[in-house]
């Protein structure tokens, strides 16, 4: 896929009733708070600050919408969770948005989770990767900020990530990294895949 265009297309908050629907497929973006998950879009689109970055964790509290040639494509970038500091209110509201959209679109392809290379999966990440798979998707995750790490301990931590979130099973994973874009080109071709096959193992 050559990204030509993109552009952010619709915000939606917690309030919101009714998300809104285009015609094309859908990939989300999940995970906690400061996980790098608009950095990754941003290097994906080839774009430096599109979707809006910040160190400050638990700032994304929208669901938003990025248009990818002309509605070739959507990438939905889920709010962060898991930060302290978030107000209750839209933590007791986070969850009930998240999985009304990950069951309502009839668009959706897949779900990236992030999760960071130097964390171990936490009771978020392993309820996110549980909505994901109770909506008929296979979860794909995404394993940031690799370059923090020398070889054997990403390695090591694959393998950790793997035993919590899938021990008995298979999990596709891509190392990445926003600071030296690596493996973009194996998201890009995950994608390509996606919108060739539908994404979705069964919808309902």
């Amino acid at each position: 896929m050559v990204i030509k265009t993109a552009e952010i297309q619709e915000v939606v908050g917690v309030t919101t009733k009714k998300f809104p629907k285009f015609a094309g497929p859908e990939i989300a973006f999940a995970g906690r708070s400061n996980v790098g998950k608009s950095s990754l879009i941003n290097v994906l689109l080839n774009r430096r600050s599109l979707a809006r970055t910040s160190s400050t964790p638990g700032k994304t509290q929208t669901i938003n919408w990025y248009n990818i040639n002309n509605g070739m494509l959507y990438f939905v970038d889920l709010p962060g969770y898991g930060y302290a500091k978030v107000s209750l209110d839209f933590k007791a509201k986070w969850g009930p948005m998240v999985e009304r959209y990950l069951n309502s679109s009839d668009t959706l392809l897949a779900v990236f989770l992030l999760i960071d290379s130097r964390r171990t999966p936490n009771e978020y990440d392993i309820m996110m990767y549980e909505w994901i798979k109770a909506a008929h998707l296979t979860p794909i995750v995404i394993v940031t900020k690799s370059d923090k790490l020398k070889k054997n301990e990403l390695n090591r931590a694959l393998g950790e990530i793997k035993n919590v979130l899938e021990p008995d099973g298979d999990l596709e994973m891509v190392a990445f990294s926003a600071l030296k874009r690596t493996g973009r080109e194996d998201v890009i071709k995950i994608i390509d895949k996606l919108m060739k096959n539908g994404g979705r193992d069964v919808k309902g």
